[in-house]
């Protein structure tokens, strides 16, 4: 993500897909505004390019949301897709990931 963010792309289909998950929308801005992973999501990349985000919420819990960049008017918006709190066994391997890279 090079260029500056504009803010975010909200409607009332991705607001419901997030929310469905139970993580609140300000949680999900708010993690963008701290330390994140942002990993290419290639799979799931057929008429745009899609990314996943890994960050703690405010109260210490991982979540994991699905996201993609759109231009418009005022710059580049963060498109959140879905959204949700991570499992224990996801948390494990992705700190277990993460303590590898570390020590590269």
């Amino acid at each position: 993500m090079a260029s500056p963010i504009a803010g975010f792309d909200w409607d009332e289909a991705n607001r419901e897909k997030c929310q469905k998950h139970g993580v609140p929308l300000a949680t999900i801005e708010a993690l963008f505004e701290h330390e994140i992973v942002v990993i290419p999501d290639p799979e799931h990349s057929r008429g745009e390019t899609r990314f996943k985000a890994i960050g703690l919420a405010g109260d210490g819990r991982h979540v994991l949301i699905v996201f993609t960049l759109r231009l418009r008017d005022d710059g580049r918006r963060i498109r959140p897709i879905s959204a949700r709190y991570m499992h224990a066994k996801e948390v494990r391997h992705y700190e277990k990931e993460a303590a590898k890279a570390a020590k590269r």
